[in-house]
């Protein structure tokens, strides 16, 4: 038993060791997770691993989202005024994010302009921060580009997301049959709710009836096990969604 326990540590610390490499974390983390195995990997989990998990970003967008309801501006304020108070990038980063969820895109895209010319311009974070302000943008080009870079040095880095934004962005300069075929792995790979949604928005815009139909009977039978907190976190594709279907409408 103690030999079978000590592998299971061992296992650990070289599956935190890869994430290390293939993430481009810190090199010390190497050191740390095997000098002390066990801990050592409890450590990077918590403290690296956890936080990019898409478990971890439901739970922080729950409480992002009640966090807004309560009072929209007041992560904004309090960015802007840290940001005023301590000129840093990791001051920047944030304000940056919070006006992106407040849905000022415009902004945001320039923060994270600044933001790529400093010492962290190769940050993951930074990088998708920018890509998501971009496509808000519709600055398609620059976005994709980012999120090419993305895959190419870390494929499993919010990949669900990673592929979501691409495909809104081929959409967006009118490459289609890649458009589709991003949209199509995201549902199939991932299914989100926000998947479907965006997927369907564009079949939407395009006159695709049959597939939005298709994506209607998936998103009815996701939305059907929603409760009060996850139809106000998704309110805002859910916007987006209506009036795409009430465009489609009035053009048929």
């Amino acid at each position: 038993m103690p030999f079978a326990g000590l592998g299971l540590h061992i296992l650990l610390a070289l599956f935190c060791a890869y994430h290390v490499v293939r993430s481009g974390q810190q090199l010390y983390w190497l050191f740390i997770l095997f000098a002390f195995p066990l801990l050592g990997s409890l450590v990077y989990l918590f403290a690296v691993y956890l936080p990019n998990s898409r478990l971890e970003r439901g739970a922080m967008r729950a409480v992002s989202a009640a966090a807004r309801a309560l009072d929209p501006t007041r992560e904004v304020r309090e960015a802007r005024a840290r940001l005023e108070e301590t000129p840093t990038a990791q001051n920047q980063m944030r304000l940056a994010a919070a006006l992106l969820d407040n849905e000022q895109a415009e902004e945001a895209a320039k923060l994270y302009e600044a933001c790529l010319k400093g010492p962290f311009a190769s940050d993951l974070e930074i990088k998708f921060g920018a890509a998501r302000a971009f496509t808000e943008c519709q600055r398609y080009p620059e976005a994709l580009a980012h999120l090419a870079d993305i895959r190419q040095r870390d494929a499993g880095f919010r990949r669900d997301q990673v592929a979501l934004l691409t495909a809104r962005c081929l959409a967006g300069t009118a490459r289609a049959s890649e458009a589709r075929s991003e949209f199509e792995n995201a549902v199939t790979t991932h299914g989100t709710f926000e998947a479907y949604a965006e997927y369907m928005i564009w079949t939407l815009a395009i006159g695709d009836a049959s597939t939005a139909a298709r994506l209607q009977t998936e998103l009815d039978k996701i939305t059907q096990r929603w409760n009060k907190m996850a139809r106000e976190l998704n309110e805002p594709i859910m916007r987006r969604l209506r009036a795409a279907q009430q465009l489609a409408q009035k053009s048929a």
